[in-house]
Protein backbone atom coordinates (compact mmCIF):
# COMPACT_ATOMS: atom_id res chain seq x y z
CA UNK A 1 0.00 0.00 0.00
CA UNK A 2 1.65 3.19 -1.18
CA UNK A 3 0.32 6.59 -0.19
CA UNK A 4 3.32 8.56 -1.45
CA UNK A 5 2.06 11.56 -3.37
CA UNK A 6 5.47 12.98 -4.23
CA UNK A 7 5.47 14.30 -7.78
CA UNK A 8 1.77 13.61 -8.31
CA UNK A 9 -0.95 16.16 -9.08
CA UNK A 10 -4.45 15.99 -7.65
CA UNK A 11 -7.59 17.84 -8.61
CA UNK A 12 -10.42 18.46 -6.17
CA UNK A 13 -13.91 19.45 -7.23
CA UNK A 14 -15.81 20.87 -4.26
CA UNK A 15 -19.41 22.04 -4.19
CA UNK A 16 -20.23 25.47 -2.75
CA UNK A 17 -23.67 24.36 -1.51
CA UNK A 18 -23.46 23.60 2.24
CA UNK A 19 -20.14 25.40 2.00
CA UNK A 20 -19.24 25.39 5.69
CA UNK A 21 -19.32 21.58 5.79
CA UNK A 22 -17.69 21.17 2.37
CA UNK A 23 -14.89 23.49 3.50
CA UNK A 24 -14.18 21.06 6.36
CA UNK A 25 -14.08 18.15 3.89
CA UNK A 26 -11.75 20.17 1.67
CA UNK A 27 -9.44 21.00 4.59
CA UNK A 28 -9.25 17.29 5.46
CA UNK A 29 -8.48 16.33 1.86
CA UNK A 30 -5.80 18.97 1.40
CA UNK A 31 -4.21 18.14 4.75
CA UNK A 32 -4.02 14.43 3.87
CA UNK A 33 -2.46 15.13 0.47
CA UNK A 34 0.14 17.48 1.93
CA UNK A 35 0.96 15.01 4.72
CA UNK A 36 1.74 12.37 2.08
CA UNK A 37 4.19 14.40 0.04
CA UNK A 38 1.97 16.22 -2.45
CA UNK A 39 3.25 19.75 -3.05
CA UNK A 40 0.71 22.51 -2.42
CA UNK A 41 1.23 23.69 -6.01
CA UNK A 42 0.19 20.22 -7.21
CA UNK A 43 -3.29 20.46 -5.69
CA UNK A 44 -5.88 22.25 -7.81
CA UNK A 45 -9.25 23.06 -6.26
CA UNK A 46 -12.23 23.88 -8.43
CA UNK A 47 -15.51 25.04 -6.87
CA UNK A 48 -18.85 24.23 -8.48
CA UNK A 49 -22.35 25.34 -7.40
CA UNK A 50 -23.56 22.01 -6.02
CA UNK A 51 -23.40 18.22 -6.21
CA UNK A 52 -25.18 18.15 -9.58
CA UNK A 53 -22.27 20.04 -11.15
CA UNK A 54 -19.48 17.93 -9.63
CA UNK A 55 -19.25 15.43 -12.54
CA UNK A 56 -18.90 18.23 -15.11
CA UNK A 57 -16.12 19.81 -13.06
CA UNK A 58 -14.37 16.46 -12.72
CA UNK A 59 -14.64 15.77 -16.43
CA UNK A 60 -13.11 19.15 -17.30
CA UNK A 61 -10.15 18.46 -15.01
CA UNK A 62 -9.79 14.89 -16.28
CA UNK A 63 -9.71 16.04 -19.92
CA UNK A 64 -6.66 18.18 -19.14
CA UNK A 65 -4.57 15.04 -18.58
CA UNK A 66 -2.63 16.80 -15.79
CA UNK A 67 -3.80 14.77 -12.78
CA UNK A 68 -2.91 11.48 -11.10
CA UNK A 69 -6.35 11.34 -9.47
CA UNK A 70 -9.38 13.50 -8.72
CA UNK A 71 -11.44 13.93 -5.57
CA UNK A 72 -15.13 14.85 -5.45
CA UNK A 73 -16.42 16.68 -2.37
CA UNK A 74 -19.96 17.76 -1.56
CA UNK A 75 -22.85 17.46 0.85
CA UNK A 76 -26.40 16.33 0.20
CA UNK A 77 -29.01 16.41 2.97
CA UNK A 78 -32.26 14.52 2.50
CA UNK A 79 -35.30 16.75 2.29
CA UNK A 80 -38.99 16.06 1.93
CA UNK A 81 -38.99 15.49 -1.85
CA UNK A 82 -37.33 13.21 -4.39
CA UNK A 83 -34.71 15.89 -5.12
CA UNK A 84 -32.18 14.23 -2.78
CA UNK A 85 -32.44 10.83 -4.50
CA UNK A 86 -32.23 12.31 -7.99
CA UNK A 87 -29.18 14.43 -7.22
CA UNK A 88 -27.42 11.73 -5.15
CA UNK A 89 -27.95 9.09 -7.83
CA UNK A 90 -26.88 11.24 -10.75
CA UNK A 91 -23.92 12.73 -8.91
CA UNK A 92 -22.56 9.30 -8.00
CA UNK A 93 -23.29 7.91 -11.46
CA UNK A 94 -21.57 10.89 -13.09
CA UNK A 95 -18.50 10.58 -10.86
CA UNK A 96 -18.15 6.88 -11.70
CA UNK A 97 -18.63 7.62 -15.40
CA UNK A 98 -15.82 10.19 -15.43
CA UNK A 99 -13.49 7.72 -13.75
CA UNK A 100 -14.26 4.93 -16.20
CA UNK A 101 -14.35 7.03 -19.34
CA UNK A 102 -11.17 8.96 -18.55
CA UNK A 103 -9.37 5.94 -16.99
CA UNK A 104 -8.49 8.11 -14.01
CA UNK A 105 -9.09 7.46 -10.32
CA UNK A 106 -11.92 9.66 -9.02
CA UNK A 107 -12.73 9.24 -5.35
CA UNK A 108 -16.06 9.89 -3.68
CA UNK A 109 -16.18 12.36 -0.82
CA UNK A 110 -19.79 13.42 -1.31
CA UNK A 111 -21.76 13.05 1.89
CA UNK A 112 -25.32 11.81 1.49
CA UNK A 113 -26.90 12.30 4.90
CA UNK A 114 -30.30 12.39 6.55
CA UNK A 115 -29.44 15.44 8.67
CA UNK A 116 -26.94 18.27 8.85
CA UNK A 117 -25.72 16.83 12.18
CA UNK A 118 -24.73 13.62 10.37
CA UNK A 119 -22.86 15.66 7.75
CA UNK A 120 -20.98 17.65 10.38
CA UNK A 121 -20.05 14.41 12.18
CA UNK A 122 -18.49 13.13 8.93
CA UNK A 123 -16.67 16.38 8.13
CA UNK A 124 -14.15 16.38 10.95
CA UNK A 125 -16.50 15.41 13.77
CA UNK A 126 -16.93 12.17 15.68
CA UNK A 127 -17.26 10.16 12.45
CA UNK A 128 -13.93 11.36 11.09
CA UNK A 129 -13.38 13.38 7.92
CA UNK A 130 -14.63 11.83 4.70
CA UNK A 131 -12.65 14.40 2.70
CA UNK A 132 -9.47 13.05 4.25
CA UNK A 133 -10.60 9.49 3.51
CA UNK A 134 -11.31 10.40 -0.13
CA UNK A 135 -7.82 11.91 -0.43
CA UNK A 136 -6.18 8.81 1.02
CA UNK A 137 -8.13 6.66 -1.45
CA UNK A 138 -6.98 8.96 -4.28
CA UNK A 139 -3.36 8.56 -3.21
CA UNK A 140 -3.71 4.78 -3.09
CA UNK A 141 -5.48 4.55 -6.43
CA UNK A 142 -2.98 6.85 -8.17
CA UNK A 143 -0.17 4.58 -7.00
CA UNK A 144 -2.05 1.44 -8.00
CA UNK A 145 -2.83 2.69 -11.51
CA UNK A 146 0.80 3.77 -11.98
CA UNK A 147 1.98 0.27 -11.01
CA UNK A 148 -0.56 -1.40 -13.31
CA UNK A 149 0.39 0.83 -16.23
CA UNK A 150 4.10 0.12 -15.68
CA UNK A 151 3.39 -3.59 -15.49
CA UNK A 152 1.41 -3.47 -18.73
CA UNK A 153 4.21 -1.58 -20.45
CA UNK A 154 6.85 -4.14 -19.51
Amino acid sequence: LSLDGTGRRFGIVAARFHGAVVDRLLAGAESALLAHGVAAADIEVVRVPGAWEIPAGLDALARSGRFSALIALGVLIRGGTLHFEVIANECSRGIAEVSRRRELPVTFGVLTCETMAQAVARAGGEEGNKGEEAALAALEMASLLDRLRQHRAS
